[in-house]
Order: C-alpha cells, then structure tokens, then sequence
C-alpha cells in the first residue's frame, strides 16, 4: 500500500503544556522509514480571515507563530487557511503519487485533524488518524472527546 503520513499544523503556536510532547513523538514517525510519502500542513491566518472576524483570534499570523517546530525534510508543506487541509492541492498530491491510505497525525485533534479526517472519509479514502500522534491545545479531555466522536463517524478501525 502506498501511504502518506500527514502531519497536521506542528506549529510554533500549538506548542503549549497540552501539546508539547508530540512534536518529539512525531519527529520520531517521521525518521521511521514506515511511510514513503511525508507532508505536512502550515495553518496561516490573516487580520481579514474568519477567525480573526467571528472568532476574535489573531493566532498564527505572524511567520514565527506559523513555524513548523520539526524539521520537514523537505517533505512537500500544504499551506491552508481553513481547518480542513483538503484542498486541489492536497488531492492533486494523493492522486498523483497513488496513495491509497492517509495517515494523520498533529494539533488540534478536535478541530484541524478532526475536519481533515472528515473530508478525506467523504471524498472515500482510507484514512486512519494516529491517536497517540495528536494532541489538543485545550488538554486530554477535548483530545479524548473528538477521538470518540471521530471512532464513531470514521469508524473504530481508522483510529489507531
């Protein structure tokens, strides 16, 4: 199976007490050799987004906020301004080096990795999210509880 490791939004800014074990963890999977295909996402925001407008949050607007705190590798980076990474560019990606499983992995659990998995699952690929590989920004609890409610609308067997 041809597969992709996708590491959601490691960010300078998702970096807190909640979280700041996963980046290690993931560096970790990344080093591996497990997966042929390695890419990340980079959430970047603007004064004129939504989040900024409804949301009242400025995060990750500024270049150091938005750093990837692992080296890449050179692996390809997903730029997005919304939760989802599903993007043209993301899909043209998958479809042109045939992957056929998405594994995700990386901050916010309940929010960006949720909404990922979501969009993958409905466009019908194979997606898994590595459970131990994700954290939330808001603790255990929120992490635990969007885990729950990805296992019963992706299914048990996609979270690992």
């Amino acid at each position: 199976m041809n597969s992709l490791l996708l590491v959601i939004d490691l960010q300078q800014y998702f970096i807190n007490e909640n979280t700041k074990d996963i980046p290690s963890k993931i560096e970790d999977i990344v080093n591996s050799g497990k997966y042929k295909n390695i890419a990340f996402t980079r959430f970047v925001n603007s004064k004129n987004s939504i989040y900024t407008k409804k949301l009242n949050w400025n995060g990750c607007i500024n270049k150091n906020e938005t750093q990837i705190v692992i080296d890449t590798k050179n692996n390809k980076i997903f730029n997005k301004s919304i939760y989802s990474a599903v993007n043209k560019e993301l899909l043209n990606y998958i479809e042109e080096n045939k992957i056929e499983e998405i594994y995700l992995c990386g901050i916010d659990t309940e929010a960006c990795i949720l909404k990922t998995a979501f969009d993958l699952f409905e466009k019908e690929y194979d997606v898994y999210v590595l459970k131990d590989y994700c954290a939330s920004t808001l603790g255990v609890k929120r992490h635990n509880n969007a885990i729950a409610i990805l296992k019963r609308n992706i299914g048990e067997k996609s979270i690992i």
